[in-house]
């Protein structure tokens, strides 16, 4: 059983974040590093996969909803996806890169010290888009939740891009936040898990890694994009009035 697990969610292809997080002695130090979801969809999206490939077997993988339009976009039936860097950063994955994706599960179950049996996946258990958020009310999280087995008292899923950790139900519900898009506040947000959950943000130097970016990145609009979201320019109330309509 693994003592600490680190997570990191929706990575969006943003290397110097990733690079950040991958630094810290405690993710370093983990015994698995878990993806939960959206890790290629943005400005180096190949550069980030070989990066985490690099690591080998200590990685757990994990597919989000971004991560599925990327792969339904390169080999059908999607002909378009909303985010406009998505379209151009599948261009960009190798047959190998897809191949991988192609072969990522929605969720994945894993024992934690401390936690028992932990299930990992993107948005919600059932649905890689499903939209809850820290304030939404124990109705919705029954919906959400209906049907887990009884063992599993903890789920750690990612998708809005801002960390919170909640009860609902007696299960402990834990969104570690985007290490490469975050709202809010700026920063690489990530998790620790075991015995219990530290959410972690790890700072570094925003504006290099704008300038790398713009650099190493041919993506058309990189510098604004990297400006936007490395800044952390949308705000906490911004995301969440946006993600709102997407519950019920």
């Amino acid at each position: 059983m693994p003592n600490r697990v680190a997570v990191l969610s929706d990575i969006h292809g943003v290397l110097p974040a990733l690079d950040a997080v991958l630094a810290e002695p405690e993710v370093g130090a983990a015994d698995r590093i878990v993806l939960t979801g959206d890790i290629a969809a943005g400005p180096q999206p190949a550069e980030v996969l070989d990066r985490l490939l690099s690591l080998g077997d200590r990685v757990v993988w994990i597919r989000g909803n971004a991560d599925r339009e990327l792969l339904e976009y390169r080999r059908g039936p999607r002909t378009t996806i909303p985010d406009p860097i998505a379209p151009w950063a599948a261009d960009r994955l190798r047959e190998d890169h897809l191949d991988l994706i192609a072969a990522l599960p929605a969720s994945r179950t894993l024992p934690v010290a401390g936690l028992g049996r932990v299930m990992f996946c993107h948005a919600t258990p059932r649905d890689d888009e499903e939209v809850v958020l820290v304030d939404s009310p124990l109705a919705r999280w029954h919906e959400v939740l209906d049907g887990l087995a009884p063992e599993i008292r903890t789920v750690v899923c990612g998708h809005t891009h801002m960390p919170y950790v909640r009860l609902a139900h007696g299960r402990l519900v834990v969104n570690p936040g985007s290490v490469g898009m975050p709202y809010g506040r700026p920063g690489a947000h990530w998790a620790l898990l075991g015995p219990g959950v530290d959410l972690r943000v790890t700072p570094f130097d925003t504006q290099a890694a704008v300038a790398a970016l713009v650099r190493d990145s041919s993506y058309p609009d990189i510098a604004a994009w990297a400006d936007y979201f490395l800044h952390a320019r949308a705000t906490d109330a911004d995301a969440m009035e946006a993600f709102a309509p997407g519950e019920p």
